[in-house]
């Protein structure tokens, strides 16, 4: 198993095709988050990271420079399709996102707005809680920090 990690403008039309579609499938069809859009025009500045089988994207997340989204590197729009959950993907891919803020990046602190109920994914990797539970497009969330 292998994450392919990558800036924007290194993405095949058809691997951009399957991220966009991987993302409105998740957020949009099926946590029904319309509040803000889902291509968000940030995704240029960010690396990809993904995860295809079958030609499908079914683990994804992105990472965003530090200033864009926080003052430090973050972890967003993690996602892993639906027939794929509960198969340690996941953990994979942030664990894998992280070495690469890490190693290749030269970051030691990142930062993500992760939903309440997946804290104990975040949690078990190091990322410790930072905020008070709060509404973001309708579904509780926490601020969450690691440092590398």
């Amino acid at each position: 198993m292998e994450f392919k990690i990558c800036k924007f403008n290194e993405l095949t039309v058809m691997e951009m095709y399957e991220i966009a579609r991987s993302r409105f499938e998740v957020f949009a069809m099926e946590q029904k988050i319309i509040q803000e859009p889902e291509l968000d025009g940030i995704d240029n500045e960010c690396y990809q990271v993904f995860y295809m089988d079958n030609n499908r994207v079914v683990a994804y997340c992105r990472i965003v420079p530090a200033g864009v989204a926080y003052n430090n590197i973050s972890l967003g729009r993690v996602l892993v399709l639906n027939d794929y959950r509960r198969k340690g993907l996941a953990l994979i891919m942030i664990k894998e996102a992280l070495k690469f803020i890490k190693e290749d990046l030269n970051e030691n602190i990142v930062v993500l707005s992760g939903q309440l109920y997946a804290k104990g994914l975040y949690e078990s990797v190091g990322f410790k809680i930072i905020s008070d539970v709060y509404d973001e497009v309708g579904i509780p969330h926490v601020k969450m920090k690691i440092e590398l």
